[in-house]
């Protein structure tokens, strides 16, 4: 599967159907693409998440989709257990193939475990990236066995005008971009940068051939200032 095959969307987003035409007119194969889409908050009960996710296959024109996750956790009186089981039946009804969360905390991804079992957890959709590095979330979903993809990798393109990034990608003749992604990628990350300059993902592309040396690695532990970029009013409270 070619590294840009893989399509993130979500209900919120309101471009299903705008992605199930394009998916459509490339000629590609479903069974050639990696599609994604996220369930609002609004849908997440017993009542909706099916029926939500069975019109969000019929936006894109799919049968199944790979992967549904649950994309901002509820406030904490609303049992994760009760949302997560939901999308669980939604699976057990090949309406996806895999099921994972995004934005949970380690208490929230804790409840998910126990709610359906740890192997039905895909992953933890989470921002990441050096200058917020979720040091606490990240080791309990390693030691999980979770994978951890970090979106917003780039911090919005911040990472491009910090000083020590630059100068590590001066020293291996790359750009600060591919420097931000490499420390992603590795830590084992699966990361999703967004950008809508095809020179661009062919750079980002080339960040999976980046060899950070353990120093450089290192050095941009030093970056971590917990500045979280993706922060709405109805966050859950952070780790």
């Amino acid at each position: 599967m070619g590294n840009h095959r893989l399509i993130a969307t979500a209900q919120i987003y309101g471009n299903e159907q705008d992605v199930g035409r394009a998916i459509r007119d490339s000629g590609i194969k479903a069974s050639e693409l990696f599609v994604t889409t996220k369930i609002w908050t609004e849908f997440l009960n017993k009542n909706k998440l099916k029926a939500s996710l069975e019109q969000s296959l019929e936006k894109l024109q799919l049968d199944q989709v790979d992967l549904t996750l649950v994309h901002w956790p509820l406030p904490d009186e609303v049992p994760v257990q009760s949302y997560v089981e939901a999308l669980a039946e939604a699976k057990q009804a090949k309406l996806t193939r895999l099921m994972g969360v995004s934005n949970f905390t380690v208490s929230q991804t804790k409840a998910a475990i126990d709610a359906v079992g740890v192997q039905e957890i895909a992953t933890n959709q989470v921002e990441v990236h050096p200058f917020l590095q979720n040091r606490t979330l990240v080791a309990f979903l390693k030691e999980q066995g979770i994978q951890i993809t970090a979106y917003m990798p780039l911090a919005y393109g911040k990472v491009l005008s910090e000083p020590l990034i630059q100068q590590i990608a001066a020293g291996h003749q790359i750009t600060a971009a591919q420097v931000a992604l490499a420390w992603s990628l590795q830590q084992g990350f699966v990361v999703m940068p967004s950008s809508t300059k095809k020179v661009n993902l062919a750079q980002n592309l080339a960040a999976l051939a980046v060899n950070l040396t353990s120093e450089n690695m290192t050095q941009l532990t030093s970056l971590d200032r917990n500045e979280r970029l993706a922060n709405p009013d109805f966050s859950p409270a952070w780790d």
